[in-house]
């Protein structure tokens, strides 16, 4: 009796074969933005606890040209990440309807994405207003 040698299906760059699972992997990378970003919120946290000493460095150091190119990139990434996010919304909801037509896919990715700037916007005023 010959032993068979067992099928072992190639791994190597699987997603790279296909454009829709290159957007896919391209939008769970931008998550890496996300969690550098969170970093650097949290390092500015830490240095408002050691003082304002620390927090002025702080604030220092975000205008510094590389703190700046850093949050240029940063800003790129969350807009194709939230760009992605509302377009793949369309397939993850159930059927929308709306005066008895199926509301388009187009549609719904423009709704989210209007909601979510009004939405900053009020953010950004409440802040401003705030910080007044």
């Amino acid at each position: 009796m010959s032993a068979r040698r067992p099928y072992v299906r190639p791994m190597a760059g699987w997603w790279r074969r296909n454009p829709w699972f290159v957007e896919y992997m391209v939008h769970e990378a931008t998550a890496l933005a996300v969690v550098a970003y969170a970093l650097i919120l949290l390092a500015g946290l830490f240095q408002l606890g050691r003082g304002e000493a620390a927090w002025v460095q702080w604030l220092a150091f975000l205008a510094s040209p590389p703190a700046l190119a850093l949050h240029a990139v940063l800003l790129l990434a969350f807009a194709y990440h939230a760009w992605t996010w509302f377009r793949i919304m369309p397939r993850t909801l159930p059927p929308i309807r709306w005066r008895g037509a199926r509301v388009a896919a187009a549609t719904i990715t423009r709704i989210g994405l209007g909601a979510a700037l009004v939405a900053s916007a009020l953010l950004y005023a409440l802040v401003a207003r705030l910080a007044a």
